[in-house]
């Protein structure tokens, strides 16, 4: 039984509220906290604390406005077409993992685009290592990440003799 396939459109959807809780979630700590300022959420193990990156995830490339915008562009661009290409095959999977990627690079775009930085606020510590700090464009670009890499596990690659079968079926189907 094969499995309904479900409107593009959804996906897109599922980006625009990846954009929207990012963008949302950046005002209420621009609105609420000083910058530099933490708040303790679990011990000092998960922290808020608001901070602005000029560079990329890690901090590292400071400074590269123009680039990450560029960058983002080309990015965005290939989502678009692979997340339509991925939407004819049906792989449901892999239109998650795009769609949460394409929310997040979006949510990052907007902000680099308009204030040359990036609001971070989610704080993790695991013993005396800071992780660094992120923000939910980034939660969603990593959660969409690992899920295409666990899309590329679970998907079968052709055979050989699949493609051969494939191929024997379009020739017989196609007119002389």
């Amino acid at each position: 039984m094969q499995r309904r396939q479900i409107g593009l459109w959804v996906y897109y959807l599922a980006a625009a509220v990846v954009f929207a809780i990012d963008y949302v979630s950046k005002k209420l700590i621009e609105h609420n906290l000083e910058l530099n300022e933490q708040i303790k959420v679990i011990g000092n193990f998960f922290l808020i604390t608001f901070i602005h990156n000029r560079g990329a995830a890690f901090g590292i490339l400071q400074e590269q406005r123009w680039f990450f915008l560029l960058i983002t562009v080309v990015v965005v661009s290939a989502i678009v077409v692979y997340l339509n290409r991925s939407h004819r095959n049906n792989r449901r999977l892999m239109l998650a993992a795009l769609s949460l990627i394409l929310g997040g690079a979006l949510g990052n775009f907007l902000d680099r685009a308009i204030y040359g930085q990036v609001v971070d606020f989610l704080q993790l510590n695991f013993g005396s290592y800071t992780f660094p700090i992120f923000n939910i464009a980034d939660s969603a670009i990593v959660v969409g990440v690992c899920l295409i890499i666990l899309d590329s596990l679970l998907t079968p690659t052709p055979t050989q003799e699949t493609k051969n079968e494939q191929q024997n079926e379009t020739s017989e189907r196609q007119p002389v």
